[in-house]
């Protein structure tokens, strides 16, 4: 099979996976009336979701041993499928949040599948191609913000058609394992301590990422008087932004360093923050959510990649280096949803009483990030690999 057809593949399933979360997550206030969830309500049910992609994300290293990742991206797609039109459709507040935690297990296989899948490409490549996987996704979550905006006045219900595009999706080229001594690739070892500095700066871009799209339709609805359709520019501001930037990322990081991009990222992000927490109107507060974007756009691809080094593996067979390597980038994607924990519940929980408070704290644990950059040099990850 041609590489080219399962790298339109994968980047169709980053696209539908941001597609699907940013549609669902700019509707949340339309969500939270409907069955008429306080913050704090709102914040558990988000809980839920993201443990429930965290064993998602186990689930899809404990198969990726044995069983080809794009098996268990073809599964996770369908079950986003069937999960998406009952989250819309649901008759009662027990089916929503039955649907809410079919898409959480499913958002946590999709992440960890995507992810394996543009690695071992980025392998066969062999030159750097994540940041570009990252770019769909950041285009499907800019065409789910305007999916939203385009449709603001349709029912609820209406969200349900979304269910189609993964279900399409899953039936795509992507990239099959090179099949060789799958009991020796079910017993390899995976590295966990080298991982952690990577991992914890990953998890402070998710903490940023995760506060952005759950609370930034909502910061816009209850701080100032922001029209009901304008509510997702918060969001959409914030990929467009992104996108540009990861559009770009190769040539940054190629002309200035892995390390040099993301301390200045970091810095950018700490004062976009201060914009959104100090703004005075809400087109104010949409320009500090794209800013924003543009600060720590990179730092999710430069982790994974960072990650799949660190994974090594080199001069084993094809597929116990595949094994190890899908293990390492579905364990890796575990920080993400401890990022995304603090930034949905702890920013909501924090900010109950007023959401500046809560984008308050991503604000100061940003710059968490350039003391870690030097943990993304290829001669660290080259040092611990094994």
């Amino acid at each position: 099979m041609p590489l080219s057809r399962s790298r339109v593949a994968v980047a169709a399933a980053f696209l539908a996976q941001g597609l699907v979360l940013l549609s669902l997550t700019t509707r949340l206030p339309e969500l939270q009336d409907e069955w008429g969830l306080s913050d704090v309500a709102l914040s558990l049910v988000l809980l839920m979701m993201i443990l429930l992609a965290g064993v998602g994300s186990v689930v899809a290293e404990a198969l990726a041993k044995r069983r080809d990742s794009a098996l268990l991206l073809r599964a996770g797609l369908l079950l986003v499928g069937v999960a998406v039109p009952v989250i819309c459709l649901a008759p009662t507040t027990a089916v929503f949040v039955a649907g809410v935690a079919a898409y959480g297990l499913a958002l946590g296989v999709v992440d960890a599948s995507t992810n394996m899948q543009a690695v071992a490409l980025e392998h066969r490549y062999e030159r750097p191609i994540l940041p570009s996987f990252h770019g769909a996704w950041t285009l499907g979550g800019v065409l789910g913000a305007l999916l939203t905006l385009a449709t603001s006045d349709l029912p609820l219900e209406a969200g349900a058609a979304l269910g189609v595009i993964p279900l399409s999706v899953a039936f795509a080229a992507f990239l099959p394992r090179d099949h060789g001594p799958t009991e020796l690739a079910a017993q390899v070892a995976v590295p966990w301590r080298p991982i952690v500095l990577v991992g914890i700066a990953m998890v402070l871009f998710y903490m940023v990422d995760t506060a952005v799209q759950t609370w930034g339709p909502l910061f816009l609805d209850h701080t100032f008087s922001t029209p009901e359709r304008y509510v997702s520019l918060s969001a959409l501001g914030y990929l467009l932004a992104s996108g540009a930037v990861r559009i770009a990322g190769d040539p940054l990081v190629r002309r200035y360093g892995a390390v040099a991009v993301l301390r200045v990222g970091a810095l950018v992000g700490a004062a976009a923050l201060a914009v959104v927490v100090f703004s005075t109107s809400w087109p104010m507060a949409v320009a500090g959510f794209s800013l924003l974007g543009a600060g720590v756009a990179v730092v999710a691809p430069l982790s994974f990649s960072a990650a799949a080094r660190i994974a090594g593996g080199e001069g084993l067979d094809p597929a116990v280096r595949q094994a190890r390597v899908d293990a390492v980038i579905a364990r890796f994607n575990q920080f993400n949803y401890l990022g995304a924990l603090l930034g949905s519940v702890m920013t909501g929980l924090v900010g109950a009483d007023s959401l500046r408070v809560g984008f308050a704290v991503p604000m100061v644990l940003v710059l968490g990030i350039i003391p870690l950059a030097a943990a993304f040099t290829p001669r660290v990850a080259a040092s611990v690999r094994g």
